[in-house]
């Protein structure tokens, strides 16, 4: 196997090629290359969880014989307790899910993890970070429906359902609010431009002809939905002039409560922040400060640090907030999504084709 750091657009010549697959997979933006030569002769598939003693919930006829059909030998092994997940770890190649120190130890000839989650802070651990397997995630893959979530967020806030019909509802009261605001033209900020902030930019520009601006850690090609595109840096300069903003960046040590009282304070008071990829990033004493003193317009958030939410959490007594739950990702389409690249990678890894998805395990994500 060869693992190169440059850019993925050298080999999109090869990715044309390729079987069809979901759509989301074309406007990848990972730079890691993971290729490997030559080619496995067969292909051992162990699904696997770090975190519990029995295999992850079963796929279907359908979904197996989608990803075991992409290359002439392919098995894929359900284990459904520890002792057969044991037998079955020596002989993977390929574990589809997670895995522990001691579950790496015993799988000798593993190659490849196929993560079934976007977010890498749960699943890479120092023995697997230094080892040569490689990491692939489901960045992407649950971007359609979180950025449709959250635009369900914002247009809750600005048209005045969560301040005011929601509670009018509940008490059978009428009252034709007066005190809305409308999203078009307005500035979106979004730090992190992979597959939920791209997503979450993409409907903000084009359903309501937002100004995008953005930041990224990554150095990448701005695209063309997105008017201002800069590094980490331009973060303070960014809040003042976003009218909404929005937090999509991965989990990682740099990364960790950065959305805080500094960030909060120099947003307009008529903003609204929403936290879409993971909790940690935001200290929540500061947000329900900003909040109960009205210092932002509102907030949505899909994603808190302890969850469930605690029901002693005062984020519950805030003023317009709303929270999804960690649910915006889910819908009918992402499993289709999240089989068809399996399936694909499955495919890439037997013909010795660059890999999507992989990850930068020195980075985290």
């Amino acid at each position: 196997m060869t693992d190169h750091s440059v850019s993925r657009r050298l080999f999109m010549s090869a990715a044309a090629a390729a079987s069809a697959a979901p759509a989301m997979l074309a406007a990848d933006t990972s730079d890691r290359i993971a290729i490997f030569d030559p080619p496995p002769a067969r292909i051992r598939i162990v699904t696997a969880t770090a975190a519990s003693v029995v295999g992850p919930a079963r796929y279907t006829p359908a979904e197996i014989k989608q990803i075991t059909s992409q290359a002439k030998d392919v098995q894929l092994i359900l284990p459904a307790n520890r002792a057969e997940l044991d037998k079955a770890l020596p002989d993977a190649d390929v574990i589809l899910g997670s895995l522990n120190a001691d579950m790496l130890a015993q799988a000798k000839n593993l190659r490849w993890l196929q993560a079934v989650e976007a977010g890498m802070e749960n699943i890479l651990f120092p023995e697997l970070i230094k080892s040569n397997v490689v990491v692939t995630n489901m960045a992407r893959m649950f971007a359609p429906a979180i950025s449709e979530s959250a635009i369900g967020m914002l247009l809750s806030l600005t048209r005045g359902y969560v301040k005011y019909y929601f509670p009018q509802f509940q008490k059978r009261t009428w009252n034709s609010e007066r005190n809305l605001v409308e999203v078009e033209g307005l500035t979106m900020g979004i730090v992190g431009m992979g597959g939920i902030g791209q997503a979450v930019a993409t409907h903000a520009k084009y359903g309501f002809n937002m100004r995008i601006l953005a930041t990224d850690a990554k150095p990448m090609a701005k695209p063309v939905f997105v008017d201002v595109l800069r590094e980490p840096a331009w973060l303070m300069e960014m809040v003042p002039q976003c009218d909404i903003l929005v937090n999509a960046c991965p989990c990682y040590k740099e990364t960790e409560g950065m959305f805080n009282a500094k960030v909060f304070g120099a947003m307009k008071k008529t903003a609204y922040f929403f936290g879409l990829s993971r909790g940690a990033l935001v200290n929540e004493p500061d947000l329900v400060a900003t909040l109960k003193e009205g210092r932002i317009a509102g907030a949505g958030l899909d994603v808190v640090r302890q969850e469930p939410l605690p029901s002693a959490s005062p984020l519950w007594d805030c003023p317009n907030l709303i929270i999804s739950g960690h649910s915006s990702g889910f819908s009918p389409q992402r499993q289709i999504r999240l089989i068809g690249l399996i399936a694909e990678n499955v495919r890439r890894y037997s013909s010795g084709l660059p890999l999507m998805n992989v990850v930068d395990k020195q980075r985290g994500y």
